[in-house]
Parts: structure tokens; sequence; C-alpha cells
């Protein structure tokens, strides 16, 4: 297993996974604008089987299950035991959706599939062009890829405000970064992620932009205390140490609370691409 990928499942089977576990209905609350977005695209139809890669707490698997029916069936695989748990147990009663724990990269995989979907699953291989060849290995000729990824960092204010603020006020001056480490904004480079799936063998591939309002939380300290549980402020946290936390916590809230609207919710921009390819066959 490449190192990187070792590191992922490490960080999504610790904190950060249960975290996201816990969080489970904030978090599909804020993300399922884009997801709903690359649902539509994929217009998963009755009968079809479906891959829900990177499922998380299955929320996007149970939706796609409900369009294919009980003709269909959805197999959602994800590194995270934790979110696995939580997608195991919202999903009693769905005979035709089952769960995986593994690496999409290399797992054994059912093959003959119509629609691999993700929403913000993909961003995090060490070797994507091979991860993603991989998984066409898994569609049908025709089938099809369709799948949400963010875009630059300097697009997506609902993650970078947060992140200066906090690092502002601890005096972090970060280190030049690769903008293509497997991470959120992994395939923000709209040009390189095209040559990534055409490395792999998709055709048809299509990209488009897709910008919502991310709701951070119902007042300016609210919305403080979410940043710091997930995103960009929640892995600075992970890093400097919890004892940092109260001094992050109020300058984000100080560089939130202009922003609230006047009934005192945060909401800043989040900005994507919508991404479909077809398998040749």
């Amino acid at each position: 297993m490449p190192a990187d990928n070792a590191q992922q499942i490490a960080e999504w089977n610790g904190l950060q996974g249960r975290t996201w576990a816990e969080l489970q209905q904030t978090l599909d609350v804020l993300v399922s604008p884009f997801g709903d977005a690359a649902m539509s695209t994929a217009a998963p139809r009755p009968g079809e089987r479906v891959i829900d890669v990177g499922c998380g707490c299955g929320d996007t698997s149970i939706a796609l299950t409900r369009l294919v029916g009980a003709a269909g069936a959805v197999l959602g695989i994800d590194v995270s035991q934790p979110m696995l748990e939580v997608a195991r147990s919202r999903a009693v009663g769905l005979a035709q959706l089952s769960f995986i724990e593994a690496d999409a990269a290399a797992a054994v995989l059912p093959s003959g599939v119509d629609l691999l979907y993700s929403r913000f699953g993909l961003m995090f291989f060490a070797e994507p062009a091979a991860a993603f060849a991989h998984l066409r290995g898994t569609l049908r000729p025709g089938g099809r890829c369709v799948f949400v990824c963010w875009r630059t960092p300097r697009d997506n204010p609902w993650a970078m405000t947060p992140l200066l603020a906090a690092r502002q006020a601890l005096g972090i001056t970060p280190a030049p970064v690769d903008p293509h480490a497997p991470g959120p904004f992994a395939f923000a480079d709209d040009v390189r992620l095209r040559r990534i799936l055409s490395d792999a063998g998709f055709s048809e591939i299509d990209m488009r932009r897709f910008d919502a309002a991310v709701s951070l939380g119902a007042t300016p300290r609210g919305a403080a205390g979410n940043t710091v549980q997930f995103g960009p402020v929640g892995r600075l946290v992970r890093e400097v140490g919890s004892e940092h936390l109260p001094k992050i916590l109020d300058a984000v809230e100080r560089e939130l609370a202009p922003l609230a609207a006047l009934d005192g919710n945060v909401s800043l921009n989040g900005s994507t691409w919508v991404v479909s390819a077809s398998n040749p066959g």
C-alpha cells in the first residue's frame, strides 16, 4: 500500500474519522448541495448497479439505493471504520445496500457496474491515475463515473477564512505545500484532473463548476465551534494541540462575526467541480 494511502487510512480511522462520525448530521447538511449536484448529473436509474466511493456515513449510499430501487444494488466503500459503523446503522432494512471497509484504490470490487459515484471521496489517492484506472475496471462498457470535488482553496472561503484567522492568532506562517498532494483540494486543477482521468482510460470527460453556500453555523460562535472540528481548521487543531483551542475559537469567531447574516447565520461560499466521465469499454 502506498505510504500516503496508509496515512490517510490512519487519519480516517483515528480522531478525524471519529469526529466526522459524531458530526454526521451536521456535515451531511453542510455538503448536501454539492452531493445533490453530482447526483443530478449521475442520474441513477432503477435497476442499476452502483459503487459509492468514499461513502463515509452512508448518506449518499442511501440516496443512491432509493433511486436504483429494489432491482438495483449499491455498494458503499470507505476506509473509515467509525464512519462505516454509522452507515450500517442507518441502512437497516435496505437489502440492496451493502458496505465494505477497504481502500478503493486496490480493493477487489464487482465488475459490470453501471455507475461510480463519489461525494468528496476521491481526492485522497497517493497515485490517482492508477486508482482511477483500477476503478474504471469495475465499470461495464459505457458505464459512467460521476463525482464532486473541491476547487481551489481561494475559491472556498468557507474553509480558508477560518483557517487564516486561526493561523494569524497563533502566529503561524505555513510552509509551502504541494497543491497536488492527497487532500481536500488535490483535484482543484482542472487541467491536471482531466489528464489523470484520460491517463486512467476514461473518455467523454466533462467538468462544470458548481458553487453553493456552506452554512457553518447559526451564530458566529457556533460556526467557529464547527470549523475547529472539521476541515482545515480541524486539522490545524490536531497539529498544534487542543491547548490552543480557546485562542483559535475566539479568533475564528471574531473573523466570522462581521460576515453573519441578520439572523446570525454564517454562510460562506463553497466551490466545486462536478465531474463526469465514461468507460469506453
